[in-house]
């Protein structure tokens, strides 16, 4: 099946989901783990990124010194309400209801929970899927793919009427972003790590698996957003994260 095939309707919905708090030993920053819940105008459910692994939520102590996860920072908050079958239900919604899952990008805390949605196909990058495990994180890759569908794309792609998925390397070979128009909030940009925060562009990526590609797809993403108007949500920004209205609440 052809990504183009996956959904039909119109994007009438966007929910923020609440996966999480984490705190960056280097620098104290403390960020947001972020997914979201598209539900078109033909009551389609798309899932976007999955957050951390179950187990970070029964012990996340234990579970971070397991992937070496300790040595970059701490988990704050992550508890079985930010998982996202608990998430779904504050939507009123089980992992049965999602008709599809996009995945950014197979780090740690985008990836977590990819296996719990046995009925939705798996839409990401094929340079992600090209990969034999998920990238997670560092040299920790104890993540199998799971049994799934999996629809892959190299380029830009136009899902439905509404919703663009744009291929924005740099972060990550495969990285993917999103752009969604919502019937009164109109465009909203989802930058995913390609833009964690706004002050990494002047920074310059240099933490980026390629800091080159990962700059032009930051400009690329800008000017995008100033030519549509796009509200931006990033990836990972502190001080927009406790101003997202998060799930139940929903944009539209």
């Amino acid at each position: 099946m052809r990504a183009q095939e996956l959904i039909k309707g119109r994007p009438a919905s966007l929910a923020v989901l609440d996966y999480g708090l984490f705190q960056v030993h280097d620098n104290g920053r403390i960020i947001g783990i972020v997914g979201f819940l598209i539900r078109t105008d033909r009551d389609e459910i798309i899932l976007v990124d999955t957050g951390f692994p179950e187990a970070y939520a029964r012990d996340a102590a234990r579970a971070s010194a397991a992937d070496g996860l300790d040595r970059f920072g701490r988990v704050l908050t992550l508890t079985e309400t930010h998982l996202p079958q608990h998430q779904l239900s504050l939507l009123g919604l089980t992992a049965q209801a999602v008709d599809l899952l996009i995945l950014t990008h197979s780090h740690i805390d985008h990836v977590g929970g990819i296996a719990g949605f046995p009925r939705a196909p798996i839409l990401l990058a094929k340079a992600e899927r090209d990969e034999p495990r998920p990238l997670y994180f560092g040299k920790s890759r104890p993540m199998d793919w799971p049994d799934r569908s999996y629809v892959t794309v190299t380029e830009d792609v136009a899902l439905a009427p509404g919703l663009r998925l744009l291929a924005v390397p740099g972060h990550v070979p495969g990285q993917l972003a999103l752009l969604v128009d919502l019937p009164e909030t109109g465009p909203v940009l989802i930058t995913g790590d390609a833009i964690s925060r706004p002050a990494e562009i002047g920074e310059g990526f240099d933490t980026a698996h390629d800091p080159v590609l990962a700059r032009h797809s930051a400009a690329r993403l800008m000017a995008l957003a100033a030519q549509t108007g796009a509200f931006v949500i990033y990836g990972h920004a502190p001080d927009q994260w406790p101003l997202l209205k998060k799930a139940p609440l929903t944009y539209s």
